[in-house]
């Protein structure tokens, strides 16, 4: 068997940096890499530029927890959603999946995570205190559980419950229409919106 040549150390680096990607392993790594040097060297150039940018001008909403560029994103500036529901999600994709149903008019809080106890995510490190205070702010009455239907977010959802309700809050959980097991981000817009049509009481 004929030796491998060895990699240089730049293209080894940008390989390792691309596996950090959810679902992208060494050989697809590299198979992104040599397309980007090889074929599309300035597509590489806007991805290095965009990345950058993105971790530079991107700050958490101070509202809702999401990207935003500004102190308060859009979503939680616009005076026209019902700031009278506050749905709790685990992550912006999912937040986003939700916006596209164009079914839910409410207010978003972003978890950023789940309460995992194996990979030391508790309930300090979800915010769960910035949740409450965003959520006792006098206006919201309906505080809507939209974690995945995994066991981290079942889990996630079974505590932010039993906490939400002691302090007076109405809370629901979204539908299983979600199948069990899987992720919103990964559900398409109109189950999402059945979910939360569907939606029962924790």
């Amino acid at each position: 068997m004929q030796p491998q040549l060895p990699e240089p150390q730049a293209l080894v680096n940008l390989v390792q940096a691309l596996r950090a990607l959810p679902g992208v392993g060494v050989r697809t790594a590299r198979r992104m890499a040599y397309h980007l040097l090889q074929h599309d060297p300035q597509a590489a150039r806007d991805l290095a530029a965009a990345l950058d940018g993105a971790l530079t001008d991107l700050r958490h909403c101070e509202r809702c927890n999401g990207f935003s560029q500004a102190p308060v994103c859009s979503t939680c500036d616009n005076g026209q959603r019902d700031s009278t529901q506050l749905c709790v999600v685990e992550t912006a994709a999912d937040q986003n999946i939700i916006e596209s149903t164009h079914n839910y008019r409410g207010l978003y809080y972003v978890l950023m995570g789940r309460i995992a106890p194996l990979e030391g995510m508790g309930a300090d490190e979800i915010g769960l205190q910035r949740l409450i205070e965003r959520a006792s702010d006098g206006l919201v009455t309906e505080v809507i559980l939209a974690t995945n239907f995994t066991a981290e977010g079942d889990t996630t959802a079974h505590y932010l419950g039993q906490v939400l309700r002691a302090k007076g809050l109405t809370v629901t959980r979204i539908a299983r229409g979600v199948p069990a097991g899987s992720e919103i981000e990964y559900v398409d817009a109109g189950t999402v919106a059945w979910a939360l049509m569907e939606r029962k009481p924790t």
